[in-house]
């Protein structure tokens, strides 16, 4: 019922597209730092294809400040539901540094996943979710296509499952069709200790298309729907427990950025 409901409410989207440009960051003064906020209402929250909220709605927000150097740093929050444990929400913190060379945009950073609110029982039966992740991204735009590659490690993955390695490569095409732009990702996983994580090292994909729609001197409301799937079976999620945060799905979101 969630899910037909939010489905509702992207088509009411539509009746925006008459809106003017709106603004998308607010500037700090003469800093030279300006600040994105978006708040997201999602039927799910995936990370590289798998559910973190074991297929219930998301309610997220995320703001990220950008020096005109390059510097930026940023936070984002979620609710989450993982079985067995009290763990509620995920904050994310990073920062990091963008530069454009030779038309690459390129992009070198760190992130921080943090469960505060999370506890161990007594003994350490639980695993600890904290972990850490360096990366690289790079995206060139040619014509109406923007491709982006990138490359994340972790010294520690989720769990203390042991070095994670991540890619993933996409593109997003403006198909000057309503407004609407088509993106699709691939990406894969490795991990160390495949028992302690919960799955053999897999791949994940997506296919989605989303339309922008400014509000005049607020901001920008973005509404996207789109299909994800990964190479993981029912019987290889999450130590076997048959739990459908693996498998294919649809999810739709609305985001309001300002």
């Amino acid at each position: 019922m969630q899910f037909r409901k939010l489905l509702v409410a992207l088509a009411a989207m539509a009746g925006l597209a008459g809106a003017q440009p709106g603004q998308a960051q607010i500037a700090i003064g003469q800093s030279g730092v300006t600040v994105t906020t978006t708040g997201t209402y999602a039927s799910d929250y995936l990370f590289r294809g798998i559910s973190q909220t074991r297929s219930r709605m998301a309610y997220q927000g995320a703001t990220e400040a950008v020096h005109s150097s390059g510097v930026y740093v940023g936070g984002f929050i979620s609710n989450v539901n993982f079985q067995g444990l009290d763990a509620r929400q995920e904050v994310d913190v990073y920062g990091g540094y963008r530069v454009t060379l030779a038309d690459f945009n390129l992009d070198f950073g760190g992130i921080g996943y943090l469960y505060p609110g999370y506890s161990r029982p007594p003994g350490g039966a639980s695993p600890v979710l904290d972990f850490a992740e360096f990366y690289v991204k790079g995206t060139r735009e040619i014509g109406p296509v923007n491709l982006l590659a990138a490359f994340h490690y972790s010294p520690n993955f989720f769990g203390r499952s042991g070095d994670g390695f991540y890619v993933e490569g996409g593109a997003d095409w403006k198909t000057n069709v309503w407004d609407l732009t088509l993106g699709g990702r691939i990406g894969y996983q490795w991990i160390q200790r495949n028992a302690v994580f919960g799955t053999p090292d897999y791949a994940w994909w997506s296919i989605a298309v989303s339309r922008e729609f400014p509000v005049t001197n607020i901001g920008t409301v973005v509404a996207s729907i789109g299909y994800y799937d990964t190479s993981i079976s029912k019987n290889e999620c999450i130590y076997g427990t048959n739990q459908n945060i693996c498998s294919g799905r649809a999810l739709a979101s609305i985001a309001f950025r300002f």
